[in-house]
């Protein structure tokens, strides 16, 4: 499937594409040498002995940072949960026919992407108390992820309701259904199934977000890594590297199954959605919006 050009830039001719080829090999050598400069200093400085990796295989250490991955876990898929039943409500708010509901659900949406994640957990955490919501560090976390999560895939799910063609919306009136009926018997149906790619690799990043629990506190994998770095001051950069590899080992495992689920879906359908990944990818959304939302 061929890649439609930028309207923001105009394609690198053959000198340009050999300028970013020589600057990436330059970036690739720069790093690989601070990489192995990294290393040979944390030789040095004996970071690499075997007595400061032992702990990590006593049994309950193992068992400690396992839990501590659990509650990870929880919290990632009950706020994954949440976020994709009100990502999808306020992407159909923010599609209705009603122009007040467009407008006060563009403002919540635009809003809350825009607040930075660890503020709004924050506030909610220390802020909420103040007027008398008392919840767990665990519903706080949630709350946080949800309201900010639910925003981003809002706009992932408009912009797969809208990468639809419109023939189907005009079908789905042609047989007698209402607005409301097509998007849910026709629009939504399909839309999801072109969007679950795109939601995995968000619930991913979902999963990320989680370690900002540590601010409220909350039990979370990253704050317990760091609970035994203080238990074992000989072993607290061992300690951050292992929670770091358990990070990445569970995000690619995630990713994995997206890239599967983007092939599955580009065999089934015979090409992959477009989603929204730039500023024109926006525009053109915007565009699309304009004609597919009915006037009041």
């Amino acid at each position: 499937m061929s890649q439609q050009p930028s309207v923001l830039y105009d394609e690198l001719g053959p000198r340009g594409q050999r300028r970013v080829v020589i600057g990436s090999v330059l970036a690739g050598v720069l790093i690989i040498g601070v990489v192995a400069l990294g290393i040979v200093r944390l030789a040095a400085k004996g970071q690499f002995q075997t007595t400061r990796w032992e702990v990590f295989t006593q049994p309950a250490v193992v068992r400690f940072l396992a839990n501590g991955l659990l509650a990870t876990v929880r919290v990632a898929l009950t706020a994954g949960l949440l976020s994709l039943v009100f990502g999808l409500a306020l992407a159909l708010a923010r599609l209705s026919v009603r122009r007040a509901a467009r407008y006060a659900t563009g403002a919540w949406i635009e809003f809350f992407r825009g607040v930075p994640l660890l503020l709004l957990i924050l506030f909610i955490a220390h802020g909420l108390p103040q007027y008398g919501m008392k919840l767990s560090a665990y519903w706080f976390l949630v709350l946080g992820l949800t309201i900010y999560n639910s925003a981003v895939l809002a706009e992932i799910f408009r912009a797969g309701i809208l990468s639809l063609d419109r023939g189907q919306r005009e079908a789905a009136y042609a047989i007698g259904l209402t607005y409301a009926q097509s998007m849910r018997l026709v629009i939504v149906p399909q839309a999801v199934r072109r969007m679950v790619p795109t939601l995995v690799s968000q619930l991913v990043t979902l999963l990320k977000d989680s370690s900002l629990g540590f601010v409220i506190p909350f039990e979370e994998l990253l704050r317990r890594g760091r609970g035994l770095g203080e238990f074992y001051p000989q072993s607290i950069l061992q300690a951050y590297v292992v929670v770091a590899a358990i990070y990445i080992a569970v995000n690619f495992s995630l990713g994995r199954v997206a890239v599967w689920l983007e092939g599955r879906q580009a065999r089934r359908y015979g090409g992959r959605v477009h989603l929204p990944g730039g500023p024109e990818d926006l525009a053109m959304i915007e565009v699309r919006s304009a004609a597919l939302v009915p006037s009041d």
